[in-house]
């Protein structure tokens, strides 16, 4: 074999690792930024479950308030039968 052909199997060879190793690379960070995203979304879930909790007990107080304040009448059907 040639020098020359020797040269190029080598470069051939290295090029061709280098693009393995890239894409191995490329996948895992794309991997790890996919799972990232996960965290995030269950981070914000959380916190939106909070505030509908937080919004459902101002909502009761205010109910409770409210029944003290007024009187509640039940427009029930049946009782006018």
């Amino acid at each position: 074999m040639s020098a020359r052909a020797k040269a190029t199997l080598a470069a051939s060879c290295a090029i061709s690792a280098l693009i393995i190793w890239g894409v191995h690379y490329q996948q895992s960070k794309e991997r790890e930024d996919m799972y990232q995203g996960v965290l995030r979304d269950d981070e914000r879930r959380k916190e939106k479950m909070r505030q509908r909790e937080e919004e459902f007990r101002i909502s009761q107080r205010k109910r409770e308030l409210y029944e003290r304040v007024q009187t509640v009448v039940s427009n029930d059907v049946s009782d006018d039968r």
